[in-house]
């Protein structure tokens, strides 16, 4: 029988320090998620002012990211499982498809069409969608998909799970492993500060849902939590001088210095692995910040290889196989933002919505 496939989209991913021009380059020339004026001109300009700070960053974190590994970790994990969980559509494949270095989402098309793959579900690792994240990859995939480099697949989609019990029970756990770092008499005036990757308003303006996916996350995490601990949701890696979703991380931690909040947990609420976002920014840069200001901080952990967390995946995919029949998408995918004006989304969302033919 051929391969199912599930396949992992990422946007962050694992390279070498040499590689962080082409990552830039392809990062800022993506309209879908940064759209600049002339951005033809304008995203190598960008991408070579910006790359010896960068290359800066991954050699103090020992020179790369861990994200592949982990996503494979995952993906190999959760078809294990998955395998028993839906014996009908076994054997399940993972393939993983990123958006601006190695393995490019046209280097994944080539190694599924030379597999014969003919069923492919594109699961996004991004818990909570955004047009910028989940909306662009999947319009990679389209304009692969109709151009005939993956084959004749049939498509559906997992584009969001914010809120899926796993997914929330994975998170809270790991809180609680942070939380018992501290005292139990101190643990209830600890702050949770969820940091999530911040959005142009400009993005969040025309109506993406990004911002209310996120706070649906934190707040179901939360319930679980049994509303233990004062908590906020910050926004973390601005980039340029735009008006961006805030407050931010860093000013938030200025913010509880000042007010006398001294103990913190940063929780990072939308990434399911390690990566620069949270093995530099917050672990290093937002760290020393709270050690300047007399904050004890500690890190909950990111997902990785957690059990709680595959065991979640293989679940998502379970139940999006048990409920095809309602449709390749789901109902939110559907609706377009109401500000949006990127015709290359409505065909994307046809294309899926019609299990990716034309």
């Amino acid at each position: 029988m051929l391969p199912f496939l599930t396949l992992f989209i990422f946007i962050s991913i694992e390279f070498q320090v040499e590689e962080t021009h082409n990552f830039l380059l392809n990062l800022f020339s993506d309209g879908d998620l940064i759209p600049l004026p002339f951005q033809r001109y304008l995203a190598p300009i960008i991408a070579k002012r910006r790359t010896p700070k960068i290359e800066k960053q991954y050699a103090e974190i020992g020179g790369g990211s861990p994200i592949l590994r982990y996503t494979q970790i995952q993906g190999e994990g959760m078809v294990k499982l998955l395998d028993e969980l839906h014996p009908e559509t076994a054997p399940h494949k993972p393939y993983v498809a990123f958006r601006y270095a190695r393995p490019l989402t046209e280097e994944t098309a080539r190694q599924m069409k030379a597999d014969g793959v003919k069923r492919a579900i594109a699961f996004t690792q991004y818990p909570q969608y955004s047009c910028s994240t989940t909306g662009s990859s999947l319009n990679e995939l389209y304009r692969r998909g109709r151009a005939g480099e993956f084959g004749d697949v049939e498509w559906s989609v997992i584009d969001r799970w914010g809120t899926h019990p796993g997914f929330i029970e994975a998170v809270a756990q790991n809180i609680e492993a942070s939380l018992a770092k501290y005292p139990p008499s101190e643990r209830s005036e600890v702050v949770l500060l969820f940091s999530a990757h911040s959005l142009p308003m400009s993005v969040v303006n025309r109506g993406d849902p990004y911002v209310l996916e996120v706070s649906a996350s934190v707040s179901t995490v939360m319930d679980r939590l049994g509303h233990s601990n004062p908590y906020r949701l910050v926004w973390q890696s601005q980039v340029g001088p735009s008006a961006w979703m805030g407050m931010q991380t860093g000013e938030a931690l200025k913010g509880l210095a000042r007010l006398g909040r001294k103990k913190v947990i940063l929780v990072p609420i939308a990434f399911t692995s390690d990566h620069i976002e949270t093995l530099y920014e917050l672990d290093l840069e937002y760290a020393e910040e709270a050690r300047e200001l007399g904050i004890r901080i500690e890190r909950s952990e990111s997902l990785n290889d957690s059990p709680v967390f595959i065991r979640a995946l293989a679940d998502i995919a379970a139940e999006h196989l048990n409920q095809k029949k309602v449709g390749p998408t789901s109902l939110q995918l559907g609706l377009r933002c109401p500000g949006c004006t990127n015709a290359t989304c409505g065909q994307q969302k046809a294309w899926f919505g019609n299990g990716g033919r034309a």
